[in-house]
């Protein structure tokens, strides 16, 4: 647990960051389970590293909505697990020959190039069953039903729908909004609604931390944009460029590059405002993603 007076943020996200590792190999089957092919391929893009951003984030909306009593964690860590299952399986489909064809995610060959198209599948399918057991585990039908809502065709697949519509069109500023907001955002918008609903706050705590979830996950999505663009292709791990690739609608594309960091900057100020001065896990995971180089 963490206060605002002893939050050490980068301590914080490292330190979290190994224990979404434990989580993802304790709830993940043993590569020495049959199907092995299936289990392996799920593991290879499970533990390729990542920032783990996700499940990190519910925690840190878990105890800013806990305010200090230390229970439920384990439903917690099962959450945070299914997260980033849910997350890791979105990438392992993005990255297939028939939506973005990419060989590298994460600093190494993408499932598909290393497992097959075919098994690269259904380890995501699988991905995507562990991620809503391990949330039914938790007992809480409200938590099942915002990974459902943040990953279906209101958000996550609806805004992957709208992204392959939109290639190589002319798109507003307003459509890519459109996009971003459920293709990455609702998923981060989900994390933190998650960890808010285990730590059982308030109405107020609530609509609190689903703007500051809604302001980042945009964020975040925008600067994904700016670095495909600008960012080192080392430290991000993947191949940049792939946007203008595949004509890919982009905020960048749509608003320009200055408006995008002016954009992507207010959104993160607006997400900070939100705790009024107090600094927490929160505050810093916001600031984290505004600096953020990969």
């Amino acid at each position: 647990m963490t206060s605002a007076a002893s939050i050490d943020g980068k301590l914080y996200l490292e330190q979290n960051r190994v224990l979404v590792d434990q989580l993802l190999d304790r709830f993940t089957p043993s590569p020495d389970s049959d199907p092995r092919s299936i289990h392996a391929a799920m593991r290879y893009s499970l533990m390729a590293g990542g920032k783990r951003i996700r499940p990190i984030l519910c925690l840190a909306a878990y105890e800013y909505s806990a305010r200090g009593r230390v229970e439920n964690l384990e439903n917690v860590h099962r959450a945070m697990a299914g997260l980033e299952m849910v997350h890791t399986y979105s990438l392992i489909h993005d990255d297939l020959p028939c939506m973005d064809d990419d060989d590298l995610r994460r600093g190494i060959p993408t499932c598909h190039k290393k497992f097959g198209e075919g098994i690269a599948v259904l380890a995501g399918d699988a991905l995507h069953v562990i991620a809503f057991q391990l949330m039914a585990e938790t007992g809480n039908p409200s938590v099942v039903l915002e990974l459902g809502q943040a990953v279906g065709t209101q958000g996550m697949i609806g805004g992957q729908v709208a992204d392959i519509e939109a290639e190589g069109k002319q798109v507003t500023q307003a459509d890519v909004i459109y996009i971003h907001t459920r293709k990455t955002g609702a998923l981060i918008r989900g994390a933190v609604r998650i960890g808010a609903l285990l730590g059982s706050a308030d109405s107020a705590t609530l609509r609190r931390l689903t703007i500051y979830g809604e302001k980042i996950g945009l964020a975040f999505q925008i600067i994904d944009d700016i670095l495909d663009v600008e960012g080192d292709q080392k430290i991000l791990g993947k191949q940049t460029g792939s946007d203008s690739k595949n004509l890919k609608a982009t905020y960048p594309g749509a608003a320009g590059m200055e408006q995008a960091r002016r954009d992507a900057g207010r959104l993160i100020d607006e997400g900070l405002a939100l705790f009024e001065n107090e600094e927490n896990a929160l505050t810093y995971l916001a600031r984290y993603i505004g600096q953020r180089e990969q």
